[in-house]
């Protein structure tokens, strides 16, 4: 068992035992000889899961004045802020974020090592929850074709479900396939994803058979086609002083379109760039994710019950919007203030359907971002956009001079290198001997930051810094040979917008917003990190963790 894997089985362990010890107390009598009262209140009705795709931290501040008193700032003036919140492990992207904040714990146990990654046994890359097993619901398109069968463990879904004997609801929403299917886990009820030909909502034959009715209603009902229209700030754009020139060299450009300014014309731009698939990279998106959400809150009847549901929904459109534009660009503070308008229409229908006080919810991210690197270039900042075809081809001689087969690395791929056993064996080599001679040679390269082997990942316990970041993105059957971390400020990326993937605070630090029944009300300077999310909602909810969790709760959060 790796120093990693003992840690989590510790973990696990000392938080069943303390919960066991909690509950053994509740059941005794007091001196009066009454029953004591237990240690967790009534449940909620209804948790409400959000996650917002590339969301920094510091987007709650830089907006803060703009915001509305009924969406961001309700969150936090009556909820509770983690306001030093992160991600304890690299890569930082969708697929990892969404199964780590479920699972409460990281790639090295859950298994989600990128959006997509290099599979050792079939030597193909594999899509985080692809799934050709089975079938597309609602589309003809292979679109649908997408299960959880990749996720190791399981998630706070599934344990409400097992908790509840299958009567609680678990519905999973995302204009992004991954940011539905993991959240939602290996037991939901539904997880509904965005197809962006016609603009519909579709599923996969893993959940059903046929669209609901209420879902087929929604797609026929001319709801995204509302969204065909000019993009437009949603105030004066000279207010937007929290953000860079409207046009600007870093952003990207719209087929169709001379330069990237307001307003955007979508109907112009339609037909060019994809028709529905259009709304992802505007807020529109967003507001689409919250009317399906909605409708599924009131279809589904969710929280209608003294059994507890739970709605989880992921706000794509900001990453599509902060890969496009960059962070900076007022087109990422305008889909800010427009999801400000989204989540304050959430909480009031929330008021209005379940009742205030019998809902939770919590909003985090997946992860965060590097402000577009050309522009802290230009700003004298250490940053850069690399080419990497160099170092490659640099390799590639190194190996070929060094062990006379350059067919030893079978992929490059996510910061990570793969070399070819089989070969390795046949040419007698010694691979922990090999992994060291590449890692010596990686680190002359500028390009390059830090290098860590596999053996190191299994047989080293990392406490701190960079190593142990990438150790918790570790995963011994799934992980590459080779982990490399680029120099802060340092991209693999076009020249415009925004990317992310890195073990530096840019891309670690989000927020962590908990609200409604059960949770105090203040806020929290002291580190918390993604895996906490997950216990803390099972003590709420007085169920047990997930079985891959690493990450105790957060004590200060719950009332």
């Amino acid at each position: 068992m790796t120093p990693f894997l003992k840690r989590s089985a510790s973990c696990i362990f000392s938080v069943m035992f303390a919960t066991t010890s909690l509950l053994a107390q509740a059941g005794a009598r007091n001196s009066q000889g009454t029953r004591a009262t237990p240690p967790f209140g009534d449940p909620p009705k209804l948790v409400v899961g959000i996650v917002v795709d590339q969301m920094r931290a510091d987007y709650l501040s830089r907006f803060w004045e703009k915001y509305s008193d009924d969406g961001f700032r309700r969150l936090v003036g009556e909820g509770f802020l983690c306001r030093n919140h992160h991600f304890n492990y690299a890569p930082t992207s969708t697929g990892p974020g969404h199964a780590s904040v479920y699972t409460g714990t990281t790639p090295a146990v859950h298994g989600i090592l990128g959006n997509d990654w290099f599979d050792v046994a079939s030597g193909q890359s594999v899509y985080c929850t692809g799934d050709d097993t089975v079938s597309s619901v609602g589309t003809t398109s292979v679109d649908g074709k997408n299960s959880p069968h990749r996720l190791l463990v399981s998630t706070i879904t599934d344990q409400l479900r097992l908790h509840y004997q299958q009567r609680s609801k678990v519905i999973a929403v995302a204009l992004k396939d991954r940011g539905a299917v993991l959240p939602g886990g290996h037991m939901a009820n539904a997880a509904y994803w965005y197809e962006g030909s016609k603009g519909h909502w579709i599923s996969s034959s893993y959940y059903m058979e046929v669209l609901p009715d209420w879902v087929q209603r929604f797609n026929t009902s001319g709801a995204a086609a509302a969204y065909r229209k000019v993009w437009e700030p949603l105030r004066a754009l000279d207010t937007y002083v929290e953000s860079g020139p409207d046009n600007s060299p870093y952003e990207g450009i719209i087929d169709g379109e001379q330069a990237p300014v307001f307003p955007h014309k979508l109907p112009e731009l339609w037909e060019a760039n994809g028709g529905y698939g259009l709304l992802r990279i505007t807020p529109f998106g967003n507001s689409l994710t919250t009317d399906f959400a909605l409708e599924a809150l009131k279809s589904e009847d969710l929280g209608g019950d003294d059994v507890p549901d739970f709605l989880a929904i992921s706000y794509s459109s900001t990453d599509y919007v902060g890969h496009f534009y960059g962070v900076d660009s007022k087109e990422v503070e305008d889909t800010y203030l427009r999801l400000d308008q989204d989540l304050a229409r959430l909480l009031k229908q929330l008021d209005k359907t379940v009742g205030t006080g019998n809902y939770t919810v919590f909003l985090t991210a997946d992860h965060g971002a590097l402000p577009v690197a050309g522009y802290l270039a230009d700003q004298k900042l250490p940053a850069g956009n690399l080419e990497m075809s160099g170092m490659y081809t640099r390799l590639t001689e190194f190996i070929q001079y060094t062990y006379g087969d350059i067919k030893l690395i079978r992929n490059i791929s996510n910061n990570q290198i793969f070399l070819d056993h089989d070969l390795l064996r046949n040419l007698d080599l010694d691979l922990d001997q090999v992994q060291r001679t590449l890692a010596a040679e990686l680190m002359t390269y500028d390009v390059i930051e830090a290098v860590y082997t596999a053996s190191q990942m299994m047989q080293a316990e990392y406490s701190e810094g960079v190593p142990a970041i990438l150790q918790k993105g570790f995963n011994p059957k799934r992980s590459g040979d080779l982990l490399l971390a680029l120099p802060r400020g340092y991209v693999n990326y076009p020249p415009t917008g925004s990317t992310h993937g890195s073990p530096y605070p840019y891309d670690t630090h989000v927020p962590l917003l908990f609200f409604g029944k059960g949770i105090r009300h203040g806020n929290l300077l002291r580190r918390t990190t993604i895996p906490e999310i997950a216990p803390t909602l099972a003590a709420l909810l007085g169920i047990a963790l997930p079985d891959g969790t690493t990450g105790e709760p957060i004590p200060e959060v719950l009332d």
